[in-house]
């Protein structure tokens, strides 16, 4: 959008684009987002009625056209696959055609777009490692709103923890939705790992192996990481994070629940049993580790 000559605004009645990036995990998410497009909706009819709204994310994926016919103020509905097409269907409205991309894709993990960080602190930041979701959790949304798990190219994380740290900022949380079953072999989907090729798998990079590079690369920058799955920790990950004084000893374990049957229910891979087992090698390793959950 910079390179279309757009430009951020702090006075929402001057915005040409008003872009509202979505969530569906909770039904209050998906609420406080209508009540903010009722919002646009009366400065668009008071003052600006040029102005543009775009549905951007998860709750566009999950609701696609029906956003147009619901929510009379939007112009575009976007899902988190298709932000770069985001100048096309803006020229779509400038024809008056409404404008709706919700394809997800197998490839698409931005790792070609430095993020601008806006109201940011500048001491700490996030990086995206990894896209979409396999476990299909039985309560859970994001491998339908999010698409399957793919990686990002380690090189490219690399590319932007370095330059956040010549920007000044002095931490880093590595985030994915799944965190730990990170896995590069050259692009595509992580289901599809077993049919790449045997130099494929021989030279992919793994979590363990990505927190080193991270590690590595600013020694004087410290890394943490979320969200953990208690199926996908593996020791490797705990014993890179004993070696490294700059990743900190702190893991997000989600608990879901302490009874194997509920676990089974919600089509969680791990047991009670697999928990316990998982706290006892991180203390082992890393006896003074916070856990949360």
């Amino acid at each position: 959008l910079n390179e279309q000559g757009y430009n951020t605004t702090q006075i929402l009645e001057e915005a040409d684009l008003v872009l509202v990036n979505t969530c569906s995990i909770r039904d209050k998410a998906e609420q406080t987002v209508r009540k903010r497009l009722e919002k646009y909706n009366a400065v668009k009819q008071e003052s600006n009625p040029n102005m543009k709204v775009g549905v951007l994310g998860c709750m566009a994926e999950r609701l696609k056209s029906k956003f147009l016919e619901e929510e009379k103020i939007v112009d575009l509905v976007v899902g988190p696959d298709a932000y770069k097409d985001l100048p096309n269907l803006l020229a779509e409205v400038d024809e008056g055609r409404d404008a709706i991309n919700v394809i997800l894709s197998k490839e698409e993990t931005y790792g070609d777009i430095a993020p601008v960080r806006l109201n940011s602190n500048g001491v700490t930041a996030f990086v995206s490692i990894t896209r979409g979701c396999d476990n299909m959790c039985t309560f859970c949304v994001v491998p339908f709103t999010r698409g399957r798990e793919r990686s990002r190219d380690p090189q490219s994380i690399l590319e932007e923890v370095n330059d956040l740290w010549n920007k000044g900022y002095k931490e880093v949380t590595l985030l994915g939705q799944n965190v730990d079953s990170y896995l590069w072999y050259g692009g595509g989907l992580k289901k599809d790992f077993d049919k790449a090729s045997d130099l494929q798998k021989a030279t992919a990079t793994n979590f363990s192996k990505l927190l080193e590079l991270c590690a590595q690369a600013q020694p004087k920058m410290r890394f943490r990481f979320s969200t953990s799955n208690p199926q996908d920790m593996t020791l490797d990950v705990i014993e890179t994070m004993g070696k490294y004084k700059n990743i900190c000893k702190y893991i997000h374990l989600p608990v879901q629940s302490g009874s194997n049957r509920i676990l089974k229910e919600m089509n969680r891979q791990h047991t009670r049993e697999a928990y316990f087992e998982l706290i006892d090698n991180i203390k082992r390793i890393i006896p003074d580790c916070a856990i949360s959950q």
